[in-house]
């Protein structure tokens, strides 16, 4: 039997300024939901980000393209929301993510 995922978690405060903060979370079993993770994170949004040997966004924060794909969806487990062994995912507020996809203007 598996010891379980590591997966990482971009806790998201602010898209406009790029502050975010990673968290890795270790022993993830990956046949709980969605909802299960993210109640050990905190009740909001999660989107993946980056997977194991694939290819990364050059946003800073994380890519605004296919959010139908990569945005987790509760009643989904995680493994058939494409989470596997060493994926990144991004934890954020869904309501900023869309006044920032709306306008994307970053600030520093």
């Amino acid at each position: 039997m598996s010891a379980g995922a590591v997966l990482t978690v971009r806790l998201v405060r602010s898209f406009e300024h790029r502050n975010f903060r990673p968290v890795v979370f270790h022993s993830v079993n990956l046949e709980n939901t969605v909802l299960d993770f993210m109640q050990l994170v905190r009740d909001d949004t999660m989107k993946i980000i980056h997977q194991a040997h694939g290819a990364k966004t050059n946003e800073l924060v994380m890519s605004l393209e296919d959010d139908e794909k990569l945005i987790l969806q509760n009643e989904q487990t995680l493994r058939a929301a494409g989470i596997a062994n060493e994926t990144e995912v991004a934890f954020f507020r869904k309501e900023d993510y869309g006044l920032f996809k709306a306008n994307p203007q970053t600030a520093w």
